[in-house]
């Protein structure tokens, strides 16, 4: 990037203006490839998350994720949608009126074997999910615990779990927030533990949930 185009940039950031190409949770994109940039987390605290508002009308985003919208999946909203974006590692969110629109950074699938991909829907919502590793994940490691309790800090569920119809598949939070915006999970889409808690908030058993 030229010096000019560096300055260029700064300036923008410093008055707080969103380009395409970057997003509103703080992620960055190669401007040659438009590949998403994903840098360590922070030692402390927890990037924004993506919620943008107009007045009392509907929210919207302003990252470059709005190209991908629920329309492109659903011929209606219903009692929300949920689209998990893979190649951005991120989680959209809107709700049933449309009225919140949030965007996630979260960790994704180690391999493409085990990515499942296309429709689903929330099924259940809990609290401190238990985590039961399942026969395949003890078969590759069979030092891992029959069962670890929800809240205990080996659990790698996190705080709140979104449970989708397909058996053993979560939207939930993770303790461990190196894994964020890597390919670190066996299946799930790991979310910060403050961000999954408003998403449990507001997120309805029977949304719809599309992962591409």
């Amino acid at each position: 990037m030229s010096r000019d185009r560096r300055t260029f940039l700064q300036g923008l950031v410093a008055a707080s203006v969103v380009l395409p190409g970057t997003s509103a949770f703080g992620q960055n994109f190669d401007p040659a490839t438009g590949q998403p940039l994903y840098p360590s987390p922070p030692a402390a605290g927890v990037p924004a998350m993506s919620q943008a508002a107009s007045g009392g009308g509907p929210q919207r985003n302003l990252s470059s994720f709005r190209s991908r919208h629920w329309r492109d999946f659903y011929p209606s909203l219903g009692k929300g949608v949920i689209l998990a974006d893979v190649t951005s590692r991120c989680v959209h969110y809107w709700s049933a009126d449309e009225s919140v629109h949030f965007v996630f950074p979260c960790s994704i699938p180690m391999t493409e074997d085990l990515t499942r991909r296309g429709q689903t829907e929330v099924v259940r919502k809990t609290k401190n999910p238990p985590w039961t590793p399942t026969a395949s994940m003890r078969e590759k490691d069979p030092t891992l615990p029959q069962r670890v309790e929800g809240g205990a800090p080996e659990n790698p569920l996190g705080a709140y779990g979104l449970y989708l119809a397909w058996p053993a598949y979560l939207v939930h939070g993770t303790h461990d927030t190196r894994k964020i915006g890597r390919k670190s999970s066996s299946g799930c889409y790991g979310l910060y533990n403050e961000h999954v808690e408003r998403l449990f908030a507001v997120a309805e058993v029977g949304t719809q949930v599309t992962v591409f």
